[in-house]
């Protein structure tokens, strides 16, 4: 027998977490670390700076990897400390109190699906502003006492970390999360197991292990696919957000919407609003119908009117590719089953996704569907709201986008997530007690005029040291990796100035955000940034999606900039953006710059966290700042178009931020007193406080959302439920009658003396007679329609006025109208006849036009 040097298989690792053991006093200090409640709290935060600083710090500021960490002779001399203690009581005690606050009774339920959320920086399952509004949305549920619900992904690798090559490449680095160090807990069944969501994908099952963060009173699930029964393939599913090709894709959005519902059925919960936080959860109305039906004896239509009557769909961009469209035969091989479940055809699913329905070449739209599945619609901020209803008015031919029932909710920040600990203090030292929970009341903001000018100053100083100081500990190190020249980054850090004007530009880098505008004349920008008297410098920071070559382009730009010598120390690129550098950045410099192309900006919020810091606002008059901009209070680039080639615009509004900065920014820095400030630019400060924050937190978003969606939803959605669905059964079977007779309506006469030459003041007259064969009179009404061509060649409309019923002799009915024009122009007139019932919330419900 011959014997082998060595021999060994290959071992078999199992994985186990291991949770940290703290000593029997200080269990609450666990307990707090478990709920995202501190990331809002800083005395919750200072309880483990406390404890260790630096480890703190080293720990990325994460108390649950920071509680594994730390040691536990270190845990047992703390619990000896009774001046730690009683902090450590009073902050749970502050909690607890929090806790057991019953949710309002008086406010509607919600489930909230979102393909992302911001919540923390440690943990990685946003990419940006719409994920960071996800999460400052839920901690405002929180605090305001919403009864609300959320689901999302928990993300193997979540979004990209950035790092920067030598030559200023973008560079994608992906970090597996350690779950076992975040603040989640995995949801287990009253048997102990592990929950699993069991999620219907072609031929097989696809398993979702679910996970929940407490963020204060709200409860958010995440799915993961990362499960041993999966494939490798499946298990990708919730490896990274927005990764993967279009198949990864639709797999992901099933995964949210039906996944999402299924949890929730899984878990017993049921709320009276669903709210499909961007088009990615959309399905999520799928598996509802599909559960009704099953449960019921509903049909497709009666179900449906069930289902929208409880369903808002927010959009969140004007941009095409924002908006997800799959292939037929895509789509067909993911969810070919479900036609059958919901006693429908093939194509009458596609069709609820197309602007066109019948037409085989259209995708289907994720957007498209969310809206016809959805009783009501917004956009994110006012103009955003116009623009949307531009955008989806193929769905509803026949009407124009002026009648649109699509709204807007301008979306908002969470004030005590992004105002420093310096400004809150300031805040509770000036308003009265009720601010925190009355934050969007304006006459409690006008007390900060107030406050002397000094200490705002002062306090808008030292946020400015602790950016400067910030930069220099954090970016060092990575800036002699990327630039190579040590003598080069030491000039950097000298010539970073505290006391220099500071503009901050910081956003995701896709081109329509016009990051590029600035540096479009270098020789003017160079005489402005080194003006000795009155120095400036800027600092840019941002990410660009992986596959977005023009995005990435920008930021390559910008960093040779940065390296030219007129340049060194003036423009500054910070890389990784994420949320622990946008609170620094935002609250240290003095101007926020925002520079979209118009109206590419649906709300952006950036610019709002800036406001809670008295940071002033420079911005094209687009999404949230077209309504917030107020004179006197930040500086606005105008909103209207002089020229139809881009290039031409950027040239026009890069040299109207030049003017401005040269001719009115700068002096009103610089215009300092002899006590070292300028009184005047403290004035804007003021102004912007007392005069745009309260209107642009998340406490008056979701007042908002509450009055204009979710109690209307709520009221009609038990009204269409109430004794077995009886009134959402009358209303389908109504349409169904109605669609059943309006292709044999026959326009028997139409009378009128409308004549070429309308003279303002004259009524004219008309008459219209039709059969309506076996549609009921009360069913139906007419209008006439006026339209006239904008500046822009645009048909717009002008005005309707109904028709009266004067007359009906069995199925034929008529109507009669007069007209009395207002103003002089050249306009287009015609008639339409429409569905009329009290009981639809809007027109756009029952879609039916007839043009006469």
């Amino acid at each position: 027998m011959r014997i082998n040097a060595s021999s060994a298989n290959q071992p078999v690792w199992r994985e186990v977490n291991i949770g940290s053991v703290v000593p029997a006093g200080l269990t609450k200090l666990l307990e707090l670390s478990k709920n995202l409640w501190w990331v809002w709290n800083e005395e919750a935060q200072d309880l483990f700076r406390a404890i260790d600083n630096d480890k703190f710090v080293a720990c990325g500021e994460n108390p649950i990897l920071f509680l594994q960490k730390i040691s536990f002779n270190k845990l047992e001399e703390v619990e000896k400390d009774a001046n730690f203690l009683a902090q450590l009581e009073k902050v749970y005690a502050d909690f607890k109190k929090y806790m057991d606050e019953k949710p309002s009774a008086n406010k509607p339920t919600v489930a909230y699906f979102s393909m992302e959320y911001g919540l923390t920086d440690i943990l990685k399952i946003y990419s940006g502003g719409l994920g960071v509004l996800a999460g400052d949305y839920l901690k405002e549920a929180s605090d305001s006492n919403v009864d609300m619900v959320a689901i999302g992904f928990l993300y193997s690798y979540g979004y990209f970390t950035q790092a920067l090559s030598m030559d200023g490449d973008q560079i994608a680095v992906y970090d597996k999360q350690q779950f076992h160090s975040l603040p989640i807990e995995q949801v287990f069944d009253k048997e102990g197991n592990a929950m699993q969501v069991e999620v219907p994908y072609p031929d097989r099952i696809v398993y979702a292990n679910l996970w929940r963060v407490n963020v204060g009173r709200v409860s958010l699930y995440l799915l993961d696919t990362e499960n041993e029964k999966n494939s490798e393939a499946d298990r990708f599913i919730t490896h990274q957000l927005y990764g993967g090709d279009w198949e990864n894709r639709i797999k992901q959005e099933i995964m949210l919407g039906i996944g999402g519902i299924l949890a929730l059925n899984k878990l017993g919960i049921k709320k009276e609003v669903y709210h499909c936080n961007e088009g990615h959860a959309a399905f999520i109305n799928i598996q509802r119908m599909c559960d009704l039906m099953a449960s019921t004896n509903l049909t497709f239509n009666q179900a449906k009117e069930v289902i929208r009557a409880s369903s808002l769909y927010t959009t969140h961009t004007p941009v095409p590719a924002g908006h997800d469209s799959f292939d037929e035969g895509l789509f067909y091989k993911y969810m070919n089953k479900y036609p059958e479940q919901m006693k429908i055809s093939w194509d009458d699913l596609m069709d609820m996704g197309r602007y066109n329905p019948g037409n085989k070449e259209e995708k289907f739209s994720m957007s498209v569907f969310a809206c016809n599945m959805s009783q009501e619609v917004n956009g994110v901020s006012w103009l955003h709201g116009r623009v949307s209803q531009y955008m989806f008015e193929g769905i509803w031919k026949g009407l124009f986008p002026e009648e649109s029932h699509v709204g807007y909710v301008t979306n908002g920040v969470h004030m005590p997530t992004w105002a420093t600990l310096e400004w809150k203090k300031l805040y509770n030292k000036s308003f009265n007690e009720k601010f925190m929970s009355d934050q969007s009341n304006e006459k409690i903001w006008e007390d900060i005029y107030k406050v002397p000018d000094e200490e705002i100053w002062a306090i808008k100083s030292q946020l400015k040291k602790k950016l400067i100081e910030y930069i220099r500990i954090n970016f060092k190190e990575n800036w002699l990796k990327n630039q190579g020249n040590p003598a080069q980054v030491v000039s950097i850090l000298e010539k970073i100035n505290p006391n220099a004007l500071t503009i901050g530009f910081g956003r995701r880098f896709a081109t329509y955000k016009r990051a590029h505008l600035l540096f479009t004349d270098l020789a003017r920008l160079e005489k402005i940034v080194n003006n000795t008297e009155r120095p400036i410098q800027f600092i840019f920071t941002g990410k660009a999606h992986p596959a977005d070559g023009g995005g990435k382009g920008l930021i390559k730009r910008i960093i040779e900039i940065s390296r030219m010598p007129q340049f060194v120390g003036k423009v500054l690129f910070l890389e990784n953006y994420d949320m622990k550098l946008a609170k620094r950045l935002i609250s240290g410099v003095d101007i926020w710059l925002n520079t979209p192309t118009r109206p590419l900006e649906a709300s952006g919020t950036s610019g709002e966290k800036a406001l809670m810091n008295g940071t002033l606002n420079f911005s094209v008059l687009d999404g949230w700042w077209y309504e917030g901009y107020r004179k006197e209070a930040g500086w606005a680039l105008t909103e209207k178009r002089t020229y139809a080639d881009q290039g031409y615009q950027d040239q026009l509004d890069a040299a109207t931020i030049y003017s401005m900065l040269e001719n009115e920014i700068i002096p009103l820095y610089y215009a300092k007193n002899t006590k070292g400030f300028s009184p005047e630019w403290v004035q804007y400060i003021k102004n912007s406080f007392a005069q745009i924050t309260p209107h642009y937190t998340t406490k008056r978003m979701l007042d908002d959302y509450i009055d204009r969606f979710y109690s209307k939803l709520s009221i009609r959605s038990k009204s269409l439920n109430a004794n077995n669905y009886a009134k959402a059964i009358e209303i389908a079977n109504w349409k169904e009658k109605f669609v059943e007779n309006w292709d044999k309506v026959e326009v028997l006469s139409v009378e009128q003396d409308f004549p070429k030459n309308d003279k303002i003041g004259e009524d004219y007259k008309v008459n219209i007679v039709v059969d309506t064969k076996g549609i009921d009179a009360n069913s139906v009404q007419m209008e006439i329609v006026i339209t006239s061509v904008d500046e822009n060649g645009k048909t717009v409309l002008r005005d309707t006025k109904p028709f009266e019923l004067v007359k009906t002799e069995g199925s034929v009915l008529t109507f009669s109208a007069s007209y009395c024009s207002k103003a002089a122009g050249q306009y287009k007139y015609s008639y339409r006849m429409l569905p009329k019932n009290a009981d639809l919330p809007h027109r756009q419900d029952f879609c039916y036009v007839r043009w006469i």
